[in-house]
C-alpha cells in the first residue's frame, strides 16, 4: 500500500470467517487526501465479494462504514381501510400513529384488508426494501395464515395526501353526498375545519406551538404526596420474639382502647382519628390547646406541665377554669383569635405586675395570678424585638434559611464539616429569627444563650433562665450592637437636642417616656462618652460604622458613637425584653 500504483488495494485477511458489523478506517493526517475516491469491499470465504461501498471524498480523519445496508423505516402513521374489533385490539406494537418499524393488525376472516404506511422520511429507489410479514403466535391469530398479499410504493401525490387522512373520514368521501349520514357531514366539517382549512392554518399552527409547550412545561418542584392505599393493603402479623420470620397471628387497624372512641360505622382510619380529636366529646384537645396559649400569655400554664396532661403531671391550678376555656373554644368553632381576645382582656391579664409585700408573701411564685406575669421573649423574639426597634428588622416572609452575624469559632461538626458560616448579606441579614439557620445539634449561639432548645428532642416546654451571659449577648453581640447603631443615626436624624433624642429612642424601646433620673442618667453617659471618644477618633469611627456601614453624610462620627453607646445601654434594659 506504498507503492505508486494505478490501482493499489490493501488486503486485510482475518484468518477465518465471521459477521463484520463495520469497518473503522483512520487516515494519515500528514496526508489527509491520499484516499479520496477510496472503495471497500468485504469478501467472503470463497473470495466473492459481498459488499462495495465506494466514497469520493477522504476520512477526516475517521470513518465508521456499516456492513448492514437494509435500513429500517420508521413509519409515522398507519391507516387502514376497515374498522374491525380485532385490530382495535391489536392496533400496532408501538401505539397507534406513532413511530414503529412493526406494525399488527386483524380482521375477520374471508375480507380483503388494506394497510397504509407512511415513512417519516422518503424512501429511496435505489436502496434495497425488505418487506417482512411475521403471523402472531398468540391467541385469537395463532392459526391465520397470509394469502395472495400484494406490496406496492407510490410517490403519487395525491395517494400520499389520501393516505393522510384518517380511515373514518375517507369511508365519507368515498360515499355519495345524497347517502351520508347527518354525523357523517358534521364528521367530514369538523375535519376540514380542524386540519385542512387554509384560512385556519395560523389558528391550527398557534394551537400546535401551545400544545407543544404545555407538554414542555415541567413543574418547579415536586411535592410528595401521602395517600392511603385503599386496596391491596400489606398484612400486618405479630412477630414472635421480633423474628420477622416468625409471623404469628393477622392484626387489623385499631385504636387503643384507652382512646375511648365512639362507636361508629367509620373505618378505624386517619380520618376517624382525627375527627376523634377534634370531637366535642374528647376532653383532652381542646384542654391541651388552650393551656399552650395560656402558657404563651401569662408564662406559665393552668396545667404548669403542659408537655404532660397524665398521670406523671401536675393538677391544673384552676381545673374550672381550664374546662370553661376548653368548651368555650370548641364552641367558637376554634377560633383561636377568640380565645386569645378573651384572655388578653380578662382582668387577670390586665393586673399590675409590681411587687406588693402581702402578695408576696401569700403567693411569693405568682401560682394564683394575684399579680400581673412577668415573661421574658422566647429567644427568636428577642434579636427581633432590637432590630425591630431600631429600624433594621425585615419583614419579608417565607424563603430560604438565612446566616445571622455569629461569631467565626473555627469548629468543626459531624463529617468534618465547619461550624462557621459566611453572613447573609442585604435584607436577610436582617429577617425574623424563625428564619435562621438551624443545625440539630449546634443551634445558634445568641438563641442558645436565652435557652433556645438543640433540637435533638421534641420540646412542648421551654425553660426560662436569667443569666448574666445573657447581658453580654444584647451588648457585645454584632447583631446587638449593629441595631444600636441604627436607632443612633435614627433618633440624631430625627432630633437635635440630646435629651430629645434619648426620649425618643428611649419611647422606641420601651413605649414609654423616661423618667427625669432615667433621662439625666442617660445624658450623663452621652457626655462622659463624647469626651472620651474626642481623643480617640478612630475608635470613634469603628464604633459608629463597624459592622453597620458608613455614616449618612453630614454626621459627626463621635457623635454617633456616643449616642451608639447610650442606645446599646438602652438595648440591653431588661424592661425591653421581659413583658411586664
Amino acid at each position: 500500500h506504498t507503492a505508486t500504483v494505478d490501482n493499489p488495494w490493501w488486503e486485510l485477511d482475518l484468518g477465518s470467517s465471521f459477521k463484520i458489523e463495520r469497518v473503522s478506517l483512520w487516515n494519515r493526517l500528514e496526508a489527509s487526501e491520499r484516499l479520496a475516491g477510496f472503495t471497500v469491499e468485504l469478501l467472503n470465504s470463497d473470495r466473492e465479494v459481498v459488499m462495495t461501498r465506494k466514497f469520493e471524498t477522504s476520512p477526516k480523519p475517521s470513518l465508521d462504514i456499516p456492513t448492514d445496508r437494509i435500513r429500517k423505516i420508521q413509519f409515522k402513521a398507519a391507516f387502514a381501510d376497515f374498522n374491525q374489533p380485532e385490530f382495535e385490539a391489536a392496533d400496532v406494537l408501538a401505539g397507534k400513529n406513532g413511530p414503529s418499524d412493526g406494525w399488527a393488525v386483524g380482521g375477520s376472516a374471508g375480507k380483503p384488508h388494506q394497510l397504509t404506511l407512511i415513512p417519516e422520511a422518503p424512501v429511496k429507489v435505489n436502496e434495497p426494501v425488505i418487506l417482512r410479514i411475521r403471523l402472531k403466535q398468540n391467541a385469537p391469530y395463532e392459526n391465520h395464515l397470509v394469502g395472495h398479499f400484494q406490496f406496492s410504493v407510490t410517490e403519487d401525490q395525491v395517494a400520499i395526501e389520501r393516505a393522510n387522512i384518517p380511515v373514518e373520514i375517507i369511508r365519507v368521501i368515498d360515499t355519495e353526498r345524497e347517502q351520508r349520514a347527518v354525523n357523517s357531514r358534521q364528521a367530514l366539517a369538523s375535519y376540514f375545519r380542524r386540519d385542512v382549512a387554509p384560512s385556519l392554518k395560523i389558528h391550527r399552527e398557534g394551537l400546535a406551538k401551545a400544545k407543544g409547550q404545555l407538554e414542555a412545561l415541567k413543574p418547579a418542584t415536586s411535592v410528595p404526596i401521602l395517600r392511603e392505599l385503599t386496596e391491596s393493603r400489606r398484612e400486618t402479623h405479630l412477630q414472635h420474639r421480633g423474628n420477622y420470620l416468625d409471623k404469628g397471628q393477622l392484626v387489623k387497624p385499631g385504636f387503643p382502647a384507652v382512646f375511648d372512641l365512639p362507636k361508629s360505622d367509620q373505618l378505624p382510619d386517619r380520618l376517624a382519628l382525627a375527627d376523634w380529636l377534634i370531637d366535642a366529646e374528647n376532653p383532652l384537645t381542646a384542654r391541651v390547646l388552650v393551656n399552650r396559649y395560656w402558657e404563651t400569655i401569662f408564662g406559665r400554664g393552668i396545667v404548669v406541665t403542659s408537655e404532660e396532661f397524665g398521670s406523671q403531671g401536675e393538677l391544673p391550678t384552676h381545673p374550672k377554669l381550664l374546662d370553661w376555656l376548653a368548651v368555650e373554644l370548641v364552641e367558637n368553632d376554634w377560633n383561636v383569635r377568640h380565645l386569645l381576645k378573651t384572655l388578653i382582656m380578662s382582668s387577670t391579664y390586665q393586673q399590675s405586675a409590681l411587687l406588693d409585700p402581702d402578695r408576696i408573701a401569700l403567693d411569693p411564685d405568682n401560682r394564683w395570678l394575684s399579680r400581673a406575669p412577668r415573661v421574658r421573649l422566647s429567644a427568636e423574639m428577642v434579636r427581633d424585638q432590637a432590630l425591630f426597634v431600631s429600624g433594621l428588622l425585615s419583614p419579608k416572609m417565607f424563603g430560604a434559611p438565612v446566616k445571622p452575624p455569629q461569631p467565626n469559632l473555627g469548629l468543626k461538626a459531624a463529617f468534618g464539616g465547619s461550624t462557621d458560616w459566611k453572613t447573609s448579606v442585604g435584607e436577610n441579614r436582617y429577617r425574623r429569627g424563625i428564619y435562621t439557620t438551624w443545625r440539630r445539634s449546634n443551634p445558634y449561639p445568641s438563641m442558645a444563650t436565652f435557652d433556645a432548645p438543640n433540637r435533638e428532642v421534641c420540646t412542648v416546654r421551654r425553660n426560662s433562665t436569667n443569666t448574666p451571659l445573657q447581658s453580654l449577648v444584647t451588648l457585645n453581640d454584632p447583631a446587638y450592637v449593629e441595631a444600636a447603631q441604627s436607632l443612633a443615626r435614627l433618633v440624631l436624624s430625627e432630633e437635635t437636642e440630646v435629651e430629645l433624642q434619648i426620649k425618643l429612642g428611649f419611647r422606641r424601646c420601651l413605649l414609654r417616656l423616661p423618667s427625669r433620673s432615667e433621662v439625666a442618667a442617660l445624658v450623663s453617659l452621652f457626655d462622659d462618652s463624647v469626651l472620651r471618644l474626642r481623643e480617640q477618633t478612630e475608635e470613634a469611627r469603628k464604633l459608629s460604622s463597624d459592622p453597620l456601614g458608613p455614616l449618612p453624610e453630614g454626621m459627626d462620627s463621635v457623635q454617633a458613637a456616643a449616642m451608639t453607646v447610650v442606645c446599646n445601654v438602652m438595648l440591653n434594659l431588661d424592661e425591653i425584653f421581659l413583658k411586664r
